[in-house]
């Protein structure tokens, strides 16, 4: 063991330990975000194809959302029948997600994915410039799901962002919603990860997910500090800023 250990390439997995790191601690201080930041990094600034950066970072997810189910669970922070209205049609839409993503050619995927990227960059800029949202009962649950879900696998993230600030925007209640989501967020990760698995094969998972999953746990401890010191609406207009620059970036390279 240790000598596998000492034979692996660290130099070519350093920086997605950097960028599993980074999004993990933004992650941690803003509830959402890690999928979406994974993504955009690993596509636009290392290359990555989208299915594979996709598969990569909903593998690491499955860890950190289990982790994060359970102790929104224990602290009864989970609304069970938002749970249902919301898990059931995730899973729907990431399965077929995950599937689209993987059937399409790679250098056809990526404009669309960075397009889609700036998008929920942009998304997350207006919800900063609105944040704190009021309060009330959301309506529209089911379909923001099949959504979220759909965009989580085939964006390579945004179940955070899409369902959790639309379900505050709705008026939905900040801690349960939060609970809520990131608990279904998990049952959504498994099946998009098992779709991967049953269509890229395991391939798929290289030294991108070992980086992004070592990464990640160690910014873990650290998410708990970062929710006490940085402002969600600060935080929030520099994810904003930093996904639609990174994006754009890779869009007018792609396109010159």
């Amino acid at each position: 063991m240790f000598e596998w250990i000492a034979s692996f390439d660290w130099n070519a997995i350093l920086p997605y330990v950097g960028i599993g790191f980074a999004a993990q601690l933004v992650d941690g201080a803003l509830g959402m975000a890690f999928g979406i930041i994974s993504s955009t990094l690993l596509i636009s600034l290392m290359g990555v194809p989208p299915a594979r950066a996709s598969a990569g970072v909903h593998l690491v997810e499955i860890f950190t959302t289990g982790a994060s189910g359970i102790s929104h669970i224990v602290l009864r922070n989970v609304d069970w029948r938002l749970f249902a209205r919301i898990a059931v049609p995730g899973v729907i839409g990431g399965v077929a997600g995950a599937y689209l993503l993987a059937s399409i050619d790679a250098s056809a995927a990526r404009p669309f994915v960075m397009t889609y990227l700036a998008c929920i960059g942009v998304y997350l800029l207006v919800k900063a410039l609105r944040y704190p949202p009021p309060q009330g009962s959301p309506r529209h649950v089911a379909p923001l799901g099949l959504i979220g879900g759909f965009l989580d696998a085939s964006g390579g993230g945004g179940w955070g962002p899409v369902v959790t600030s639309n379900l505050l925007v709705q008026g939905a209640e900040v801690r349960r919603t939060v609970g809520t989501v990131n608990s279904a967020e998990f049952l959504v990760t498994l099946a998009i990860s098992a779709t991967f698995v049953s269509t890229i094969g395991l391939e798929a998972f290289t030294t991108v997910t070992a980086g992004l999953l070592l990464g990640g746990l160690l910014a873990a401890p650290l998410g708990a500090l970062a929710v006490r010191v940085m402002p969600v609406r600060g935080l929030m207009l520099m994810v904003g800023v930093v996904l639609t620059a990174t994006s754009v970036f890779s869009l007018v390279r792609l396109i010159s």
